[in-house]
């Protein structure tokens, strides 16, 4: 899309000063009425999105209730869905001729540049592997790799050293901008790279005040990076659409405050939807609360995925199955016994319970070397890294 925010149609009344070198030598001291949103606005993006939904509902697009930057179309059995990312658009379905007209109708009101197949979109490269597709963000990757002054570093295996604890006698590291700006540039790469989340995760704990220590961190990730350029997210074709999910916490992990860290990974069929690794919010007093308070996180990321499925129809009318490896935390799903020793996590419990009650969610139980969900939690050796990070469909695509 070409000079998007120009595009939107301003609500509001503002003035602006004369640009220089266009100013009314009869009347120097007007000033000019902007009908149209311009770059710097405050109002820009909301004028430019405004218009361009206006625009879609009147040519037949249904905005999504869940994600209001996703629209849908239906005619019979066609379907056509359009994602916006600020004044970037990716419009895909499964009737070619519906797709090109709707690109012509587009076309008719704003101008855009139809790149084709998405090959490249927002950093993100889509490449052809085994019948399906691999998202690579191997541009991005050299790109911080360069930024951050390393591009021949040795390569690791790992992100995260097993045995490494980061403690608090450290010098406070002397580029700190520098730091923010290596480890907000590491967050975008885990859309594509799962596998890097919990080390960037606990990266992202000491934006505020980085040390040295921290910044050896960053290179260890760094090292990794350069040693799986070629590596990306595998999308397939599959052939059941249930969703399962899993997730796990490391309980009182941080040895700074001892709170829990949490994760979980979302699978539909075959493929990896979401994931996260964070750190609780709160200080969980036994290792079944960490893991219950884990299992509310993931609880509500499914029930947001399941509602989207439902409103595009492709929801398969399954409940998800949630994966869990702590009995404790399974039993307490259902068994209201365990309430009396667990009012101090009551919400969790009754939001988690109401959805098992009323077959919304299944929950099993998964033994620990079968926890996908371990990579978020956690450093681990390199066989098991490798091992779950295959699982995560995470895979290197041929030279």
């Amino acid at each position: 899309m070409h000079n998007a925010f120009l595009n939107g149609h301003l609500d509001e009344t503002v003035y602006m000063k004369q640009p220089p070198g266009y100013e009314d030598s009869s009347h120097p001291d007007y000033v000019c009425h902007l009908q149209r949103s311009l770059y710097g606005l405050k109002q820009a993006p909301r004028a430019w999105f405004k218009r361009l939904h206006d625009f879609l509902i009147s040519t037949g697009f249904l905005p999504s209730k869940i994600d209001v930057s996703l629209f849908h179309y239906t005619a019979g059995d066609s379907r056509v869905f359009l994602l916006v990312y600020v004044d970037d658009i990716i419009m895909m379905g499964n009737d070619t001729s519906l797709l090109d007209m709707m690109l012509r109708r587009l076309s008719t009101t704003f101008k855009i540049r139809d790149l084709g197949p998405p090959g490249f979109f927002l950093s993100i490269e889509t490449l052809a592997l085994d019948g399906g597709y691999l998202l690579s963000q191997k541009r991005y990757m050299v790109d911080i790799l360069k930024r951050a002054g390393m591009t021949d570093c040795k390569p690791l295996m790992t992100p995260a050293a097993v045995s490494h604890v980061t403690t608090s006698v450290s010098q406070p590291f002397d580029n700190p901008t520098q730091y923010r700006r290596i480890v907000g540039a590491l967050q975008y790469l885990t859309i594509t790279r799962p596998d890097l989340s919990f080390a960037v995760n606990r990266l992202c704990q000491y934006m505020h005040s980085p040390t040295d220590d921290h910044w050896g961190l960053v290179k260890r990730v760094l090292r990794y990076v350069k040693g799986t350029l070629h590596y990306g997210l595998r999308l397939t074709p599959f052939a059941s659409s249930a969703i399962h999910a899993f997730f796990d916490s490391d309980w009182a992990s941080c040895p700074l405050d001892r709170k829990s860290t949490s994760g979980y990974a979302v699978f539909h069929g075959s493929n990896l939807i979401s994931w996260l690794s964070r750190k609780q919010r709160t200080v969980a007093r036994s290792s079944t609360e960490a893991e219950y308070k884990a299992l509310a996180d993931v609880s509500a990321e499914v029930t947001w995925v399941v509602s989207l499925l439902r409103e595009l129809g492709l929801h398969s009318g399954q409940p998800p199955t949630l994966w869990c490896d702590n009995l404790g935390a399974t039993y307490l799903c259902a068994n209201p016994v365990f309430h009396a020793r667990t009012k101090h996590v009551e919400i969790d419990f009754h939001f988690v319970r109401d959805k098992v009650a009323s077959g919304e969610f299944v929950v099993n139980f998964v033994s620990t070397k079968d926890q996908l969900a371990d990579i978020f939690t956690k450093p681990l050796p390199r066989p098991r890294f490798t091992a779950l990070r295959t699982k995560l469909n995470v895979v290197a695509h041929p030279p």
